[in-house]
């Protein structure tokens, strides 16, 4: 099997709810760029990424560029047996990782349905039938987000993020900690996210405020040794995200004591041959894990289902269904969640096919 063309599309995806975060960043409607490598034998393999603007060191414009510069190396390849390919990218094109991640999603779905398998099969087998879901909760008024929180919770919702920071208000933080725990009553999984945005004394401020509650902190300074004083100044677990992008970063986070739990995203990581490398990672030591991505819709989403499929029940803490969050779906049969869970697609490969019309006209062909 040769690969013999490959398409990307630029999608507009819109949020049900503009997301305000810390340090000024809002996720309203983002581009999401859509790559399909066609190969000699009639298969297709699809990739998605959807980088948020001012969140990652990544961009959407950036992405059919750097395609662009791997084409050579990816047409007439064989596609199957990802990890071999993506070496050779990574040594004719350094860093780029996000742009690297649709390809990666892509090769993977091909190389599962020239398997007959779904790609959860390849990954190490199907662990879970399902996994729990986390509902991301937007950075407004503490009393909205409480809404949202009771909304979701009553939807079978039972772990939540609260976006913090929006406002540089540590007080407005600490009420919007305490509303949604009280919201959503004793036992859920509650996490306050500050997505790098606040410094050392705001966050610890903020968290002695409601150190009396069970409440988990996520990423809350820029630098692993701002986010290791928080941890220690006020006892809480924390949750890593920016912070743990390689594996390097994952050890370094480990050894310093504040990776309770680390967010593991397609785009960050460069797709799923590293991100799975991390999560086996993960899993020796003993860090539960997020399995997402930063933004996108069906086809990223599909992908992080069947990894996060593939790994034992003991280091998920919850996955992503990022396409919940925006319109329009991309293929209006992908799963959905159902009582705070969702189950992977089936079918061989990654099971979603986007729709024609939603795609539109491609922004790029190569061949």
């Amino acid at each position: 099997m040769k690969i013999t063309r490959i398409t990307l599309w630029e999608v507009p995806l819109t949020s049900h709810e503009t997301y305000y975060m810390a340090g000024g960043k809002t996720c309203g409607t983002t581009t999401s760029v859509i790559l399909r490598l066609d190969t000699d034998t009639g298969l297709q393999g699809w990739g998605e990424v959807c980088p948020i603007p001012h969140y990652l060191p990544a961009y959407a414009g950036g992405v059919i560029p750097a395609v662009e510069e791997m084409a050579p190396v990816l047409l007439g390849a064989d596609p199957v047996g990802p990890e071999a390919l993506m070496e050779r990218l990574n040594q004719h094109l350094q860093g780029h990782p996000y742009a690297k991640s649709a390809i990666d999603t892509a090769l993977w779905d091909l190389t599962a349905q020239a398997a007959g398998l779904p790609l959860h099969a390849l990954l190490g087998g199907q662990a879970v039938q399902d996994m729990p879901l986390y509902h991301s909760i937007t950075c407004v008024a503490p009393d909205e987000m409480a809404r949202m929180a009771r909304e979701a919770y009553e939807q079978g919702m039972r772990q939540f993020q609260v976006k913090l920071g929006a406002d540089d208000d540590w007080q407005a933080d600490a009420e919007r900690l305490i509303k949604v725990r009280e919201a959503v009553g004793a036992g859920p999984l509650v996490y306050g996210d500050w997505n790098c945005g606040a410094d050392a004394l705001t966050a610890t401020r903020t968290v002695r405020a409601v150190a009396h509650l069970d409440v988990m902190l996520e990423q809350p300074c820029a630098t692993l040794q701002e986010c290791a004083h928080v941890r220690a100044a006020t006892g809480l677990p924390m949750k890593l995200d920016e912070s743990a992008h390689d594996m390097a970063s994952v050890i370094a986070g480990h050894l310093a004591g504040c990776m309770d739990a680390a967010a593991l995203k397609l785009s960050k990581m460069g797709g799923l041959s590293a991100m799975r490398r991390i999560r086996d990672l993960c899993l020796s030591l003993g860090t539960q894990m997020c399995i997402e991505d930063t933004w996108g819709s069906d086809v990223t989403t599909a992908a992080l289902l069947h990894l996060a499929a593939s790994t034992p029940a003991r280091g998920i803490m919850n996955t992503c269904d990022l396409s919940h969050y925006v319109a329009p779906r991309l293929d209006a049969a992908a799963p959905q969640r159902r009582n705070g869970r969702i189950a992977p697609p089936e079918g061989p490969g990654l099971g979603v096919t986007p729709d024609p019309e939603v795609l539109g006209q491609a922004s790029a062909i190569l061949d």
